[in-house]
């Protein structure tokens, strides 16, 4: 039997394919393509597809046949949460468009074990400071986290008429890198984004340092990718008990982090002495979000292992480890 992971070729996407083939299990990947790149997966059956089209569901219902596929770990989704916020249409069409396609081709084939990449962004902004998975309510403050929370709705209501076992992983913000090949590709987490910039010689960007937190930047749980790589093996393995306590589970470390404090240990990492910027907020974003893992340390027996050193540390060696990120840091030098 196979795994389908869709969206394999991207940053979180790659590490679980990574981790799939270490436990020796067959893999098949179907991807767009407008992040990840095939050589990230190899070992790996991929179809290039934009499974949020109209009718995708049939294509991918053909790949599940053709590939005795028993599984489904869903990652292809739009997750910008400002973009998200200019582009709201775009994204229920990207986002809940790919879930629909993915719930019609399992409920037409043998494939009937879901795991599902959810995301804290469901909680929007909780009235705890550590958010346990049955917080309500439930109100996602950006159209992201609404096609999330609704995407864990359409899979949970295919469990009884359908056969699905549906598992969904509400993560919150992922970083670090395991094998240096399988570094962000994108910038779009804050990590990369201030190698990008340092990259360029140009200052780091905090957005909003007047939230109501201790240094008024936003706080966040932050999760090295290699550790969400293994609660994904392990929500697997938790589909295939008879009996199941919950669906959903949150995937963290039940600390925050704020974005200054990211920003200094960038710089301890490095050695580079720079200096950021202080932008204006971004739309949608929550001033604290961290989630509560003791009901996925009790249930499934997984813990987070990586510190937040340890997760800038690989991230810093991953990106050194590109010919095209490498920075000089003995002529480094921001510009003002």
């Amino acid at each position: 039997m196979s795994v389908l992971v869709t969206g394999g070729c991207g940053y979180i996407g790659a590490h679980v394919v990574h981790a799939l083939h270490q436990i020796g299990q067959d893999v098949v990947v179907v991807d767009d393509l407008s992040y990840g790149k095939p050589s990230r997966i190899e070992g790996a059956r991929l179809y290039g597809a934009d499974i949020s089209a109209p009718e995708a569901d049939q294509r991918i219902a053909e790949i599940i046949r053709d590939n005795n596929v028993d599984s489904v770990i869903h990652f292809a989704a739009r997750k910008q949460v400002g973009e998200s916020v200019e582009k709201p249409l775009w994204y229920y069409q990207q986002n809940l468009g790919s879930m629909l396609n993915v719930l019609r081709a399992m409920t037409a084939t043998d494939a009937k074990k879901l795991v599902f990449s959810s995301s804290a962004a469901t909680y929007g902004e909780p009235p705890v400071s550590v958010v346990p998975e049955d917080v309500v309510p439930m109100l996602p403050i950006n159209p992201y986290g609404q096609t999330k929370l609704i995407g864990e709705w359409m899979a949970r209501a295919c469990e009884e008429p359908h056969g699905i076992k549906f598992c969904g992983l509400r993560y919150f913000n992922v970083a670090g890198c395991g094998p240096v090949e399988l570094e962000d590709p994108a910038t779009l987490n804050l990590i990369p984004m201030i190698f990008d910039r340092l990259q360029q010689n140009k200052a780091p960007a905090i957005f909003g340092n007047d939230y109501p937190t201790q240094d008024g930047t936003c706080i966040r749980d932050y999760i090295h990718v290699s550790d969400l790589a293994d609660a994904h093996i392990a929500a697997l393995e938790y589909l295939d008990r008879d009996e199941r306590k919950f669906d959903v589970f949150n995937v963290g470390t039940g600390k925050g982090t704020s974005v200054r404090e990211i920003v200094d240990e960038v710089k301890s990492v490095t050695g580079l002495n720079f200096t950021e910027a202080i932008h204006d907020r971004r739309p949608g974003d929550p001033a604290k979000l961290i989630g509560s893992p003791e009901r996925i340390n009790n249930e499934m027996g997984w813990h987070a292992k990586y510190s937040v050193h340890e997760i800038v540390e690989s991230a810093w060696q991953a990106w050194q480890a590109n010919p095209n990120h490498h920075i000089d840091t003995t002529n480094w030098k921001q510009a003002n």
